[in-house]
């Protein structure tokens, strides 16, 4: 076939790329709620990209209503959105002022730390040891 685009033609691995994000991204929550809404709820959940259902842990959420300051709690939204982005290999950042001041009221990162360019880099170790302590209120998103 002449018109069929060649595997190494960068616009087409471009796509390909960004397909298999998608497919990636499907079990990232789409509908993110905040920290007090969850609370109330008897069957804390919500609702996947790809639209399955997304159940939190109800023990994880009180835990972390009982760190979190109530001004807080009620503009806070989970899951926690670490982003990867592949010219940092080593670190996720967060891009939620918000969930900063969370991670620093449950004192998993240090109060000093400040976002800059409205980002805050944290290395890979340190957001798998948060994600093992606060399973299903903290996810990773490929960018």
């Amino acid at each position: 076939m002449p018109n069929r685009p060649s595997a190494s033609d960068e616009s087409t691995l471009l796509r390909w790329m960004r397909l298999e994000i998608g497919r990636i991204n499907d079990g990232v929550v789409a509908e993110r709620k905040r920290l007090s809404r969850l609370l109330r709820e008897e069957q804390p959940s919500s609702v996947t990209k790809g639209g399955s259902r997304y159940d939190f842990d109800r023990d994880v959420l009180l835990r972390m209503g009982q760190a979190v300051p109530e001004e807080l709690q009620r503009r806070l939204r989970l899951p926690i959105l670490f982003y990867f982005d592949s010219t940092v290999p080593d670190s996720f950042f967060l891009a939620d002022e918000a969930a900063v001041q969370a991670l620093q009221s449950l004192r998993e990162i240090s109060p000093l730390r400040r976002m800059q360019g409205g980002r805050l880099w944290i290395a890979k170790p340190l957001v798998y040891a948060i994600m093992n302590r606060y399973p299903t209120a903290v996810q990773i998103m490929m960018g």
